[in-house]
């Protein structure tokens, strides 16, 4: 019986892993111990560049999305900018203030979801996880092929594998975050400060040369004419046109509720310590996004969805051939000089930043992957935390669908942006609805007058924010609705059915494998345990499992050979009388030469005879030591064991014989074990238990 005769599993993995073992410390360093959780806590100057760098860094390319839109309509809808400009402004003072009432109130790291989970309901939550677990990608897919085109007007290699570019830079991000979360901050903070306090200093400067100097600043593109696509622009049709850049420039708004996502990674006072670093976020964004836009219409900046054909040069087109840089670019050019330090640095920090940006999203879907698996949305492995204590199996998620979204819309960030702000407004108007409810169940409890006043300013506060995202999300879904966003809201139906169905299933499976009240003895104990042990020749392996078999004491023992060779049969019968071995020996002819089948119909037939009765197998199996030794053996006994598990009443019990190589790969595991001890560690700590090993789960 050629199937007995498989290599032991689990040295396979053993193998493999020790193989890949190294070169994953060299990537993502030395595992971590439960305990030393709470050292990878964020300060608030390492959880800015962290939570907010998406946020921070939309305002490189939000003012270049607002006239791209307008110049649809030339160059004298631009004076429309700052209204658009104040309008986004007031709409970020809005969601801001909202979320602070967030973070106090729910600082367990539910966010959104949570909230809306609690207070609308189940679907209202799981609509909220699946519009921010879409973001969260485009988050990644946008900042990254924004910030390789960034790059690609300084470095034409980029520009020409732009696609291979942006997956290599998520691959980088993946790694780093793999690393752990206060690891990866600290590599993210230097240019964070380094893109704020640049562009500050621009903006800076520019308001000093423009108000004090009175001095005539430039922009590269300042001599070029606009040709407008619908000149004219009257009513409805001018209406949606502000609209639609208005629902652009609302880009500036993403990366916002990954704060109220993030509480649980802040030091004490966490909720704090949040509502902190949110304001100093909407400051920073509301501050830069502003003075851009006005150093934008100062420098006379022209741009163009169409660069090629719309931008005129002495009324000529540029041609194909023009790369259009964006409005930061354009407008450090014209403050500091093509070439100066100062434009070199900034011009550097926005890329980086661009880069960076993703490392929100790479810090708010692994935590919310987690909180649906735990709520049994998603599959548990992405619960647990990995050997550097972050959510490692999340990471790798978020990498892998922002990567085929990048080959799939070829690193095109103007495609990609399309797509862009549809999940965090709805995400936006159901948590601050859900903050509503919240604050009306509060205070028909609560008797206290200062508290009262205190719940009744947040519920209005909510009760504007919900209103006034609400109503940038219907903006959103009517101009962007035909151009992408359509996208968008598919992949949230995609994301809602999947989290469902996964649901169903783990509910179904925790229902059919609950413990009845009734006393194990009386509804679990089986009348009779008739054991088989599988038998191919008398070798040492089957001579271990009779033993073993025997010492178990079943009410029936036997043992059971698939006769494919009529001369290896006679000569096992020959053997097992010879030595007088008192289990009788059971011989099932297979004409076809099949080992499986035939033991499964004999399980069954034993199955059927005597329904109460619990049939237990076993398979004598050798263990080697070398992963090319695995190669020499047939799957025989893998299948018949996989097989075996899908019959009801089987237990299959696996008597493994070590031969001399596996002992080389005993000692190798050892020593991998003592040298990586703490790696088997997957979730953050419950509870201090010292001197215990920790188990892998």
């Amino acid at each position: 019986m050629v199937g007995l005769r498989l290599p032991y599993g689990t040295l396979t993995i053993l193998c493999v892993s020790k193989l890949t073992d190294v070169p994953k410390r060299i990537l993502i360093g030395r595992a971590l111990r439960s305990d030393r959780l709470g050292e990878t806590l964020l300060p608030k100057r390492i959880a800015l560049p962290v939570f907010a760098s998406d946020a921070l860094s939309s305002v490189a390319y939000a003012p270049g999305e607002v006239l791209l839109v307008l110049s649809v309509a030339g160059i004298s809808a631009y004076h429309f900018s700052p209204w658009i400009a104040l309008a986004v402004v007031v709409v970020m003072f809005t969601v801001v203030a909202s979320y602070r009432q967030n973070v106090h109130a729910y600082p367990s790291g539910g966010g959104d979801y949570e909230v809306a989970t609690t207070n609308l309901g189940p679907k209202a939550g799981l609509t909220v996880a699946s519009a921010l677990l879409v973001d969260y990608v485009l988050t990644v897919a946008v900042s990254i092929t924004s910030g390789i085109e960034n790059l690609g007007s300084a470095i034409p290699f980029v520009v020409e594998h732009k696609v291979l570019c942006a997956v290599a830079v998520i691959l980088l991000l993946t790694l780093m975050n793999l690393r752990g979360v206060k690891e990866s901050g600290s590599l993210f903070a230097i240019p964070t400060y380094v893109f704020v306090v640049g562009v500050f200093i621009m903006i800076a400067w520019g308001a000093y040369r423009a108000l004090v100097l009175g001095d005539t600043m430039r922009a590269p593109t300042a001599g070029f004419h606009i040709k407008a696509e619908q000149e004219g622009l009257a009513g409805f049709a001018l209406v949606f046109l502000l609209l639609r850049a208005f629902s652009s420039g609302c880009a500036a708004l993403t990366g916002v509720e990954a704060v109220s996502n993030g509480v649980p990674a802040f030091r004490k006072p966490k909720s704090k310590n949040a509502a902190t670093t949110l304001t100093m976020m909407g400051m920073l964004a509301i501050t830069m996004l502003v003075g851009i836009i006005a150093l934008a219409l100062v420098t006379n900046v022209r741009m163009s969805e169409n660069p090629g054909e719309d931008l005129l040069r002495g009324g000529v087109p540029v041609g194909p051939g023009y790369v259009q840089d964006p409005v930061i670019t354009q407008v450090a050019e014209a403050v500091f000089g093509n070439g100066s330090f100062l434009f070199i640095v900034l011009a550097a920090a926005t890329a980086l930043v661009l880069f960076l940006a993703a490392n929100t999203a790479y810090n708010g879907f692994p935590v919310l992957g987690s909180i649906l698996a735990q709520d049994r949305y998603l599959p548990r492995q992405l619960h647990t935390r990995g050997d550097r204590l972050a959510f490692s199996n999340g990471i790798v998620l978020l990498a892998g669908a922002a990567a085929l979204l990048v080959v799939v819309y070829g690193a095109d960030s103007t495609r990609l942006i399309q797509l862009y702000i549809v999940g965090v407004f709805v995400s936006f108007t159901l948590s601050q609805t859900g903050m509503v409810r919240h604050w009306n169940r509060h205070l028909r409890a609560e008797k206290d007058a200062d508290k009262r006043r205190h719940m009744i300013r947040s519920r209005a506060i909510n009760a504007f924010g919900a209103f006034l995202t609400g109503l940038v999300l219907v903006v959103v879904l009517v101009t962007k609705f035909t151009h992408g966003a359509w996208v968008a809201l598919l992949g949230m139906c995609i994301f809602f059915a999947t989290m469902t169905a996964i649901r169903k299933h783990y509910d179904r499976v925790a229902e059919e494998i609950a413990a009845e009240e009734t006393p194990v003895d009386e509804t679990m104990r089986p009348s009779r345990v008739h054991s088989i042990v599988l038998v191919s020749k008398l070798h040492r392996p089957t001579l271990r499992a009779l033993a073993y078999a025997k010492l178990i004491r079943s009410d029936r023992l036997e043992a059971l050979s698939i006769s494919v060779d009529p001369v290896e049969t006679k000569a096992l019968r020959e053997d097992w009388e010879r030595r007088g071995i008192d289990i009788p020996l059971k011989i099932l002819d297979s004409p076809y030469r099949e080992v499986t089948r035939p033991v499964i119909e004999y399980v069954k037939g034993l199955r059927r005879d005597s329904p109460r009765d619990v049939v237990s197998v076993y398979i004598p199996e050798y263990v080697v030591g070398h992963w090319y030794e695995h190669l020499l053996h047939n799957q025989s006994a893998l299948r018949l064991k996989g097989r075996l598990l899908f019959t009801p009443g089987v237990m299959v019990t696996s008597v493994p014989y070590q031969l001399e190589s596996s002992e080389a790969a005993k000692k190798r595991a050892r020593k991998r074990a003592e040298w990586n001890a703490p790696g088997s560690v997957r979730r953050g700590p419950v509870e201090r238990r010292p001197k215990e090993p920790s188990g892998k789960s």
